[in-house]
This record gives structure tokens, C-alpha cells and sequence, in this order.
């Protein structure tokens, strides 16, 4: 990645209001021996330890009142498992899930990416490990914020084109000027005004629809 690649990449970050790298970690696992083990490791590492919880849950609700960066959760787990809850809490909050498990079969996986899952770490996951699980996943949900962030941008693009064009040609009919002359007076009010010409747009159109 170029260093203006770089730039680009950490401005969109801070316009997503998204850290570069996570700080507060929510430690969800029904066994409080490796729950505790966890959270020491992580604060030894700098991060700042949520939790920790004890099911899904309570997992999904302390999501809700202490918005963690990342969750590290166990899979097998009573009243809801890592699974379901991960699939909520992302969905609901857009906070990333990294499994801890000690399951590592093919399906597990594929389930846990359907899940919106963004890494794993097999059961005992040392502190090297926890740290490198981290850092993978974080990188994977700020690309997919990226990516969908891209998404959202390239249908508001769609959507004005569609609306200028649509102005375009009201303007067209109503005052019998050519094509690129009703643009420029589309460009025109929107310097004018200072409003974006799809405002500007929108508002011919609006206009139209009350005649």
C-alpha cells in the first residue's frame, strides 16, 4: 500500500468514527478461569477488558450499555451460544466477533463467517495469539466498513445522476433549451445557491410534481 493509499485509508476510518485499532475488548466465556485469564492477558497488553460475561445474553447486553470495540467470545455456551449472539450483536450494534473455540473443522468456520464472525482462535490461545487474532479481525471489519461505506457512496452517486438527469429534462420541456444548456442552468443555481446540484435537483423536481 502506497503512503497516499494510507492516507486515504485512515481519513475514511476517522469519517467512519472507527479507531484504528480497537481498545475495549468484551470477554464473553461460561468458564470464569479462562474468562479471567483472558482479560489479564489483554490488559498486560494495553487493552482495556470488558466484561466478563457468561453467556450470549448477557453478552448482547453489555454490547448494549458498555459498546465494546470487539468481542472475544466463546462458541459453546449456556442460554444462547457464541453463534447466535455474535450474529445479533453485529447486526445490531456493528460490533466485530472474534470465536474463541476448540473446534476447527471446516464447517465450524463456514458457519462462523455466515455468522459475521471476523477471526477464530483455538482454545488455549496464548497472548501472542490473542494480540495477532485481534489485530486480523479488526483489519477485516475496518475493510468490510470500508467496503459497504464504498457501497452507500457508489448508490448516492446513482441516485443523484438520476435525479439530475430527471431535472435535465423537465427543464428541457419547460423552457425549450437544448440539453447541455438546461445543465448549465442546473449548475448555474447550484453554484447560486450553494447547494449541491442533486439539492438543486430535487427541488425542480419537487416543483414540477406541484404544477
Amino acid at each position: 500500500m502506497t503512503p497516499q493509499e494510507q492516507t486515504n485509508t485512515h481519513g475514511n476510518i476517522e469519517a467512519l468514527g472507527l479507531p484504528e485499532q480497537p481498545h475495549r475488548v468484551l470477554v464473553v466465556d461460561d468458564e470464569l478461569l479462562v474468562a479471567k485469564g483472558i482479560m489479564a492477558s489483554l490488559q498486560s497488553m494495553g487493552f482495556e477488558p470488558v466484561g466478563p460475561c457468561k453467556n450470549g445474553e448477557e453478552a448482547m447486553q453489555a454490547c448494549h450499555e458498555d459498546k465494546p470495540d470487539i468481542v472475544i467470545m466463546d462458541i459453546q455456551m449456556p442460554v444462547m451460544d457464541g453463534m447466535e449472539a455474535a450474529q445479533i450483536i453485529f447486526t445490531e450494534h456493528d460490533i466485530p466477533v472474534v470465536m474463541l473455540t476448540a473446534y476447527s473443522d471446516d464447517t465450524y468456520l463456514q458457519n462462523c463467517v455466515a455468522a459475521g464472525v471476523f477471526g477464530f482462535l483455538l482454545k488455549p490461545a496464548s497472548g501472542e495469539q490473542l494480540s495477532a487474532g485481534i489485530a486480523v479481525a479488526w483489519q477485516r471489519f475496518l475493510d468490510h466498513v470500508e467496503q459497504r461505506s464504498q457501497i452507500v457512496n457508489l448508490q448516492q452517486r446513482l441516485e443523484d445522476r438520476r435525479l439530475i438527469e430527471k431535472a435535465k429534462w423537465i427543464i428541457v420541456k419547460r423552457k425549450e433549451i437544448s440539453e447541455p444548456d438546461a445543465m448549465k442552468l442546473l449548475q448555474m443555481q447550484s453554484r447560486n445557491s450553494r447547494k449541491s446540484i442533486a439539492k438543486v435537483a430535487r427541488a425542480v423536481i419537487d416543483s414540477d410534481g406541484l404544477l
